[in-house]
């Protein structure tokens, strides 16, 4: 009798393995991603999906050459080793809720780059979506 138990419970323990393991193949898919061009953002972008324009303020003077945003997340276009500074208390997933400049907006004439009043980079990023807390 324990020798038949044995039997049907290896049975049982082998078809649900080959069932669970055809589940998982099925349900396999292999999706090829064009994520197309940077979006166009007068202050630069949020380095996460959909990357949303990000406000004025969000990044540090580093984040920028001449006025240019350096890029974040796939179309990151910094340094190796770049850790550059953004300003928690405007980020969408902190909490904010203010104004957000618009795909194709220009910057303000009197918003510079190179020197943000009252920035606070409480957090840093390296671009590619890594980052921490503190300096």
């Amino acid at each position: 009798m324990n020798m038949l138990r044995s039997i049907a419970m290896t049975t049982a323990l082998v078809a649900c393995t080959a069932g669970a393991a055809a589940v998982h193949a099925q349900a396999y898919v292999d999706v090829g991603v064009n994520i197309g061009p940077a979006p166009i953002c007068p202050y630069g972008y949020y380095d996460y999906a959909p990357y949303p324009c990000a406000p004025y303020g969000y990044y540090g003077p580093e984040w920028f050459v001449s006025g240019v945003f350096i890029g974040a997340g796939p179309w990151f276009h910094g340094p190796r080793g770049f850790r550059g500074y953004v300003d928690p208390r405007f980020d969408n997933r902190h909490g904010y809720r203010g104004p957000l400049p618009g795909p194709h907006d220009r910057p303000m004439p009197s918003q510079r780059f190179d020197r943000i009043p009252n920035f606070r980079g409480d957090e840093w990023r390296d671009g590619h979506g890594g980052g921490g807390r503190g300096r």
